[in-house]
């Protein structure tokens, strides 16, 4: 099905409100910009102009979405990944609010049996405009060994690095040709700043003074902090918590240091996805 841009325009904004009130952005693509800029084994098997979302999580998704799933869903017994137990739900949610459409859902956590990423959702990030994608190639007097891997990271124009890249949903029925693509705002010109960023993402992640390399509008809330400073295999009690209380504050939640324990960081770089500046 060919729609027109008005058309367009109003299925964003109906996926729009069925997430946006829960803490996720939506931003559309087609797969031919991803497919443009990935090898071969990682493009999807559609028309270019096949309409897609990209599903970001922003600081708010904690409280407006996980909370009230961790409380209402009986299933989410802190076993199975909650953060991604969540996510599901809601790209669920999504597909019963358009039965017309046949749509999928790829999360950025999922692989083939070849253990090959079934998405990049970084690459994605890109090219829908929603984020800047900065690899080692955004650097032009390098100060890494030449043969040195360095993982490239995401950096969103309004929240930095205070977000998440969960994953897409496909219209695999639904062609979109007047979509226009936006340019990713960069918002770190500096080559200097550049090299900070890229080193504290792959020398320092743990610590999170990535995230904060600009100022930003907005983080993690406290709560959030406190769940993913917890190693995941002690998150069964903190979901326990939050089930009975609604809450993980406590007395001594203001001793809290950012410290990633399990949280899923903008997913690796791979030397398959490289955006040509």
């Amino acid at each position: 099905m060919e729609l027109t841009e008005e058309q367009c325009d109003a299925l964003v904004k109906r996926a729009h409100i069925s997430l946006g009130s829960r803490g996720f952005e939506i931003h559309p693509f087609k797969i031919g910009w991803y497919n443009e800029h990935v090898q071969e084994a990682f493009r999807l098997s559609y028309p270019a102009d096949t309409l897609g979302l990209l599903v970001i999580s922003t600081p708010d998704m904690f409280e407006r979405a996980f909370i009230p799933f961790v409380k209402e869903q009986e299933e989410c017994d802190g076993i199975r990944d909650p953060i991604d137990q969540c996510v599901a739900y809601y790209f669920n949610k999504v597909k019963e609010d358009f039965p017309e459409y046949e749509v999928e859902s790829i999360h950025d956590y999922e692989m083939h049996h070849s253990r090959r990423p079934k998405i990049l959702v970084q690459t994605v990030g890109h090219v829908s405009g929603a984020v800047y994608y900065y690899q080692k190639s955004d650097v032009t007097d390098q100060p890494w060994p030449t043969d040195k891997k360095i993982c490239g990271v995401c950096y969103h124009p309004v929240y930095g690095g205070w977000f998440g890249l969960r994953g897409v949903l496909i219209f695999k029925d639904v062609l979109c040709p007047p979509l226009q693509q936006p340019l990713p705002k960069d918002v770190i010109p500096s080559q200097e700043k550049r090299v900070e960023l890229l080193n504290k993402f792959n020398f320092h992640w743990q610590d999170w003074t990535f995230r904060d390399l600009l100022p930003v509008q907005q983080r993690y809330s406290q709560e959030q902090i406190t769940y993913f400073s917890t190693t995941p295999k002690d998150r069964p009690e903190l979901i326990q918590r939050i089930k009975s209380t609604g809450t993980l504050l406590g007395d001594d939640s203001d001793q809290v240091q950012y410290q990633d324990k399990g949280h899923s960081v903008d997913s690796l770089e791979t030397n398959d996805s490289v955006i040509p500046k």
